[in-house]
């Protein structure tokens, strides 16, 4: 007797609409961000000169001044906007999950602190100007250490509880922008400027080599993130109720933090800090998807690399020929439509509570 063919699940189909729809959008967006600036460059010389890249065509035809600017300043900008946006919707989406805290994001457990606070000492230490690559070493290194010791420190016979370790984060995040101030303050006028535009965050730096290592840093939390979505969904139901169905809540918290200081500090480490991405982009995303982790953890890279390269190209055409800070306007943007989505959902639900 034969079976009729089973028909897709709901859950697989919205996942292949969500990631799909989302997935095509970003490759469309690089692709038109890449033809826009100051030298305006056509989408089949955009094309030409990818797929000479990649080895399915030549760029023969193309202008050397276009295939120039496509090639070495605006396809690793793009490329590096979507491995930062990308490493902070997810690790931002996975850290909420964690801590069951719709405001947690990478900035909470101390890694954008940190990483500033490295930078800057890296910098007015001199330390900074060995080689090209000293002050992001530097930056993924504070990252590392703050995040370490804010785990440290809220970890208490064996276990780490929530609550404290949020308000570890908060302490040790004041502590550090304290730190960074001082620093700041005994900075010369050369030292200063290098440090306020590290601090707001930019891709103008974006080269071949830091776009290899942010992706890399981005592939490791996309291959462990979004394991870890059952075992998140399960935590959603409270840590006790999670314990019992077999997840290791002690094991899952440690797994998330320390991937998430792993990526996070490469990629603020390459390119600054860029604020709200990590928060805003898992409710936007989660208003779509809906809250299972197993597709919100990818949708979410995907989404926040979307609104990484849109950012992009407004912070570098908005005021031409000057660049707007990146770092200054995801956080204007992102901390607009944040309190707009707390507005909404206080007027829907009636209260806070």
């Amino acid at each position: 007797m034969m079976h009729p063919p089973r028909s897709t699940s709901p859950v697989v189909s919205k996942a292949i609409l969500v990631l799909g729809g989302l997935s095509a959008t970003l490759v469309a967006a690089s692709v038109w961000s890449v033809t826009v600036g100051a030298v305006g460059v056509p989408v089949g010389d955009v094309l030409a000169v990818i797929g000479d890249l990649v080895g399915i065509g030549r760029a023969g035809d193309v202008p050397q001044a276009s295939e120039t600017v496509v090639r070495d300043i605006r396809l690793p900008r793009i490329l590096l906007a979507v491995a930062v946006g990308g490493s902070l919707g997810l690790c931002g989406a996975a850290l909420q999950g964690v801590f069951a805290n719709p405001l947690a994001d990478p900035g909470l457990i101390g890694t954008s602190s940190g990483a500033a606070l490295g930078a800057v000492v890296g910098i007015i230490t001199g330390l900074g100007a060995i080689g090209s690559w000293s002050t992001p070493v530097f930056a993924f290194i504070g990252a590392l250490a703050v995040t370490a010791l804010v785990y440290r420190i809220a970890r208490h016979d064996g276990r780490t509880e929530v609550v404290t370790l949020v308000l570890t984060g908060i302490a040790i995040n004041a502590m550090v922008v304290a730190a960074i101030g001082y620093v700041t303050f005994l900075a010369d006028d050369q030292e200063l400027r290098s440090i306020v535009f590290w601090q707001l965050g930019s891709m103008a730096a974006a080269r071949w080599t830091s776009v290899g290592v942010a992706f890399a840093f981005f592939a490791l939390g996309l291959a462990i993130m979004p394991r870890l979505g059952r075992a998140l969904d399960l935590l959603a139901l409270g840590e006790r109720e999670a314990s019992h169905l077999g997840v290791d809540t002690e094991r899952l918290r440690r797994i998330v933090l320390t991937v998430s200081a792993l990526v996070v500090g490469a990629v603020v480490a390459v390119a600054g800090i860029i604020a709200f991405v990590g928060l805003v982009v898992p409710h936007v995303v989660r208003l779509v998807a809906g809250p299972g982790h197993r597709l919100l953890l990818p949708a979410s890279a995907v989404g926040g690399a979307l609104l990484l390269v849109g950012a992009d190209v407004v912070a570098r055409t908005a005021v031409e020929p000057a660049e707007l800070p990146l770092g200054v306007l995801t956080s204007a943007v992102g901390g607009g439509f944040f309190l707009w989505l707390l507005v909404l959902t206080r007027r829907e639900q009636g209260g806070w509570a």
